[in-house]
């Protein structure tokens, strides 16, 4: 089992909470069930954790450079996450309708069922305040150029992701077991499976247009070929769909860049840096994701909802963990905050969202090239 994927475990996981639920096996059921919930509580209690100590770092480190390039960088990968986010909230409105029936048309078959029992773990501060001290925290270092805080929370930050690494990904399909076995209890893991299949669709059809958008941008800007660029940054695509993640992957995408002839400086400089900032595949996903699952259960979205919502994924996904499922981790305080989601349709989002996690890093990165080749234009303008 170590050596499978988060994905094939996630799978593995969905498939045996939809035996176990189904066959109203109501001992095992309740015990995934029991699970998910303390898990669950775990969850909220680490997410303003993970807040602190991945955005306060990422943003001292970010303010410790200077230079022209790095505004601009900085400025282009965050408005194309932005647009990004917007892509998705429009072409969900259009086609998700079609394609999802409303909770309210949903019918459940079985009896709801329970927890054995819960433990309570309140997190030591709300998601916003984690928010405001992370960005306070992060702006305060960089603006009094402290290398010994710095140090410390780049210490925290390794706590941070060890936890992810060591507890919450290997426990999360078990979680996503539980939430699929009480789904099966009440009879509504088929009708959400044929769901979850056309929104994959979906987010992957939106990625790859949006790829294409990104460098008929680039190329209006820089004079390059659209088509032979993308071909180019097909290697850093695929390798992203295999590691999952954009830092894993920057040596390719580095080389892969460098054959649409942006110079060594730009490209080794923008590449890295965009690794860390620049999810527009994320937020895509997430965006998408977001409202299909809202959807399930009878909610519409309107987009003075979802517009903070991606403006804000734009920030808390800075220097993400580098783990498969890593944005979503950071996601999930905005998530319940602002736009509402319980804790079932937090785990739901999970599910959704790390089935497409490979490809939405491989929009990532290929839409990192896009963001060099324009950058180089800049520096050789200058």
């Amino acid at each position: 089992m170590k050596k499978l994927g988060l994905l094939p475990k996630l799978i593995i996981g969905i498939i045996l909470g939809i035996v176990i639920g189904s066959t109203r096996i109501e001992i095992l059921t309740r015990l995934l069930v029991t699970f998910s919930t303390i898990f669950g509580a775990f969850l909220g209690y680490i997410i303003p954790l993970l807040i602190i100590g991945f955005v306060a770092p990422g943003i001292a480190e970010l303010g410790k450079k200077a230079g022209r390039l790095l505004g601009i960088t900085a400025g282009i990968a965050y408005l194309s996450t932005v647009v990004a986010g917007i892509l998705a909230f429009f072409t969900a409105s259009i086609i998700l309708p079609a394609i999802i029936t409303t909770g309210r048309d949903m019918v459940t078959e079985g009896q709801e069922v329970t927890a054995y029992f819960e433990i309570l773990m309140p997190p030591i501060m709300g998601v916003m305040t984690a928010l405001v001290t992370a960005f306070l925290l992060g702006l305060g270092m960089a603006a009094i150029q402290s290398d010994t805080m710095l140090k410390f929370m780049q210490e925290f930050q390794k706590i941070i992701q060890k936890v992810i690494e060591a507890i919450i990904i290997p426990l999360l399909p078990i979680h996503i077991a539980g939430i699929f076995a009480r789904m099966a209890y009440t009879g509504e893991a088929a009708q959400t499976l044929s769901i979850f299949g056309r929104v994959f669709a979906l987010v992957i059809a939106l990625h790859i247009v949006y790829i294409i958008l990104q460098y008929f941008v680039a190329g209006s800007i820089t004079g390059t070929n659209p088509f032979r660029a993308i071909k180019n940054m097909l290697p850093a695509y695929f390798t992203a769909i295999g590691t999952q993640s954009s830092a894993a992957t920057i040596p390719v995408t580095v080389r892969s860049t460098l054959n649409n002839g942006v110079e060594d400086e730009v490209a080794e400089f923008a590449i890295p840096l965009c690794a860390t900032i620049h999810l527009a595949g994320s937020t895509i996903a997430l965006t998408m994701c977001a409202i299909a699952v809202m959807a399930l259960e009878g909610q519409n979205l309107n987009f003075a909802q979802v517009f903070p919502f991606i403006l804000m994924l734009g920030i808390t996904m800075v220097a993400a963990p580098g783990v498969p499922g890593g944005a979503i981790m950071a996601a999930v305080g905005l998530l319940e905050t602002m736009l509402g989601f319980t804790e079932g349709q937090v785990a739901l989002m999970m599910a959704l969202y790390i089935a497409q996690d490979s490809f939405g890093t491989a929009a990532n990165v290929t839409g990192d090239g896009a963001i060099a080749l324009i950058v180089n234009k800049f520096a050789r303008s200058k």
